[in-house]
């Protein structure tokens, strides 16, 4: 990821997070639309779930700058995520409703070079997860 793509990130990201309950509440739904299998992953307070999405995202993103800062943290996510049932393939249906939700949140300001950056980091962090999850 270049510089410029760790700051067309987060300069994206300041946009969001005014927005951030909406922008979980939008999430979910495409993710569940798009890929139903997954909505029994979820048996919490969807609410209380989108804070934890929505605050997972600003730690990774505030850390683009030093990210091998943050790899324990993720690596143990994904850890985690396979107890929840989750499968590697599900991570492409998160990238698909995370990407869905940044271009229907930032509107034009979603430009193509932002959409690539955004699909840069989401690869960064799946790939991360996936490889401690399913050594």
């Amino acid at each position: 990821m270049t510089p410029e793509q760790v700051v067309m990130v987060q300069d994206s990201w300041k946009q969001v997070l005014p927005i951030s309950e909406k922008a979980a509440e939008l999430f979910y739904g495409r993710l569940f639309e798009i890929a139903p299998e997954v909505q029994p992953y979820f048996k919490g307070d969807m609410t209380e779930q989108g804070r934890k999405l929505m605050a997972m995202i600003n730690t990774a993103v505030n850390a683009l700058n030093e990210l091998e800062s943050v790899v324990p943290a993720i690596q143990e996510m994904g850890v985690r995520h396979v107890a929840y049932g989750v499968k590697p393939e599900d991570y492409d249906s998160v990238g698909a409703a995370l990407i869905w939700t940044l271009e229907a949140g930032l509107g034009d300001a979603f430009t193509d070079e932002v959409k690539d950056a955004w699909v840069k980091v989401y690869t960064t962090l799946a790939d991360t997860m996936k490889a401690a999850a399913y050594k």
